[in-house]
């Protein structure tokens, strides 16, 4: 039994999540089981319709889009942090239950970071995972916690990005 690594995908450039799906689709093709979960995303995204049409890859999220956490209200913030709970225990029982090779955590540092999801169970997954799961982290400003943790830290550094002309986000290419 090959022993799975941690990799943490971080920064304020493009490319996280894509990097995450990268790894998805070559899991799949090597027959691997994959289990992708996306935190605070809520709405329909192109990279979502081609994981689903892969084998061997589960997708878990929030099933609905309360924008950015920031701007939502106290009440948003809780129904968020119970949404973010409730992926992560469904996530938990299934690595518990079932041969996971790979979890990928899209976008989890933000609700850790925030407080929105039960920090204890999300701690306890990533440093008591099984040894063979294959773990990937991304998000902006991880925890020290995630970085101690991992075996792979890519750092995306955005030098030009297209939002910063206020071009929005294009489907097809940023979601």
């Amino acid at each position: 039994m090959e022993r799975g690594l941690t990799h943490v995908y971080y920064g304020d450039g493009k490319g996280k999540t894509t990097a995450a799906i990268g790894l998805a689709v070559r899991a799949s093709g090597a027959g691997k089981q994959v289990i992708f979960a996306q935190f605070l995303k809520g709405r329909a995204t192109s990279e979502l319709k081609s994981l689903e049409k892969l084998p061997n890859i589960r997708i878990f999220r929030n099933q609905e889009d309360l924008g950015f956490f920031k701007n939502m209200t106290p009440q948003e913030k809780e129904r968020a942090a119970s949404m973010h709970t409730e992926t992560l225990k469904k996530i938990s029982q299934t690595i518990k239950n079932e041969p996971i090779d790979m979890l990928i955590l899209d976008e989890i540092t933000y609700p850790y970071e925030y407080g929105a999801i039960d920090k204890d169970m999300l701690e306890h997954l990533i440093l008591k995972k099984p040894d063979p799961l294959e773990l990937v982290i991304t998000g902006r400003n991880p925890s020290p916690l995630f970085l101690e943790a991992a075996d792979y830290i890519t750092e995306m550094k955005k030098i030009k990005h297209p939002f910063d002309k206020n071009i929005i986000a294009r489907k097809g290419i940023e979601y």
